[in-house]
């Protein structure tokens, strides 16, 4: 074998290597690619249930409630759009309250409702993710009409 062989040889298998591992790397976040699901996401096809994701919106107002145990909170996270209630066990971060953007980490149940095991609440009154914005933005104008 020529030594213009060995190279290409050579150069096709590293192609080869980078191409299987695009392909791992593409197959480990085949739906893992979305930061967060919206609730007009999942309004006509609920994630498999115990499937962890992320769920991001606006708490809407008038629906926090506090359960007597202090630390198990029911509320509704909406995008204008549609609505997804969620359940939440532990302490909420400072900042979450009606009204603020919310994303929380947890699972759907076959009712469509989210069971969350992390809040993560935005940080100031002129944050917004930018794909929520987006969403918001498309809502308003939606409306608009």
């Amino acid at each position: 074998m020529t030594a213009k062989n060995q190279r290409l040889t050579l150069a096709a298998l590293a192609v080869l290597a980078i191409a299987a591992a695009a392909l791992l790397a593409l197959s480990g976040l085949k739906d893992q690619a979305a930061f967060f699901y919206a609730p007009s996401d999942v309004a006509g096809a609920v994630p498999p249930p115990d499937k962890a994701v992320r769920l991001g919106g606006m708490v809407q107002r008038g629906s926090i409630r506090r359960a007597a145990d202090g630390v198990s909170l029911r509320f509704v996270v909406t995008d204008g759009k549609a609505t997804t209630p969620v359940v939440f066990s532990g302490i909420a971060p400072d900042l979450f309250r009606e009204g603020s953007g919310v994303v929380a980490e947890g699972h759907f149940q076959r009712d469509a409702s989210f069971v969350a095991t992390n809040l993560l609440a935005k940080h100031d009154e002129k944050y917004m993710p930018p794909q929520m914005a987006g969403k918001m933005h498309e809502t308003k104008t939606l409306e608009g009409q």
